[in-house]
């Protein structure tokens, strides 16, 4: 009965983060519903199991949730999260506030006390990985052209520079029409071209609009900057189900470099 439960707790996890990490995606907004049925039930499965096979360790139960939720609304409030990234948190930790104890052990046999967290540093790891994608491409692209990465943005700052050097590359015009999963990360108003320090997700079609209007008239190339945005969400499911199979990949890695195994 222990393992039903635990596997129910993590299907349920898992079904509506890939649920929710899709909606995410296609639309950049998960509906309240997602949450209103996943925490109810996740606080269920995990009560009754609690209660019938380890009512001695409720307060972790508790402490979990408590940690877990704070940290959600710090980084909501701060700006960090999204409102969907800091509910999906918080019901994990409704679902799954410790590793499941009728699962094997994670490969790399560590994960935190708060399984939350461990899938929080997940997380955050991968979604820095993935600047090295946006990196490689860049660099790519200046060898294959010729160009200037930044031709025509003279006047801004480094910083600005750097930023969307990260976390962007080129597209053509066309592609960014077409594929609602890009975002730009430059504007052009009255004939003046600027970066953006994060890609206007609610005025996208504006934005589009007007670098259209600016490459027709001939004042842009073919190419502007671009971001495919990938919502934080994708990556938090992404760390729950290696934080399932490997354990937490931030403090394994520092464990190693530190000389312990």
């Amino acid at each position: 009965m222990n393992g039903i439960l635990d596997g129910a707790r993590v299907l349920l996890c898992l079904f509506f983060m890939i649920f929710a990490s899709w909606s995410d995606f296609k639309k950049r907004e998960v509906s309240n519903w997602v949450w209103a049925i996943l925490a109810p039930s996740a606080f269920a499965l995990t009560s009754l199991q609690f209660f019938l096979f380890a009512p001695e360790l409720l307060h972790i139960y508790a402490l979990s949730f408590a940690v877990t939720s704070a940290l959600s609304l710090a980084l909501f409030y701060s700006g960090a999260f999204g409102g969907a990234d800091a509910k999906a948190l918080m019901c994990l930790s409704l679902a799954l506030p410790s590793y499941p104890t009728s699962f094997p052990q994670t490969y790399s046999g560590f994960v935190s006390p708060f399984f939350p967290i461990t899938v929080f540093c997940n997380a955050v790891l991968l979604a820095a990985l993935s600047v090295f994608y946006v990196v490689v491409r860049n660099y790519l692209w200046k060898h294959k052209t010729g160009k200037r990465l930044f031709e025509g943005f003279e006047e801004e700052s480094v910083w600005r520079k750097i930023l969307v050097f990260l976390c962007g590359y080129k597209v053509n015009i066309t592609q960014l029409e077409k594929k609602e999963h890009l975002f730009p990360l430059e504007d052009v108003n009255e004939n003046e071209r600027k970066l953006l320090f994060v890609p206007k997700y609610e005025d996208r079609s504006e934005v589009v609009g007007r670098i259209q209007k600016a490459g027709h008239e001939g004042k842009l190339q073919n190419e502007v900057w671009a971001t495919p945005g990938l919502p934080l969400l994708i990556f938090v499911t992404v760390g729950l189900i290696f934080a399932l199979v490997y354990g937490d990949i931030v403090w394994s890695v520092l464990w190693s470099a530190l000389g312990y195994s």
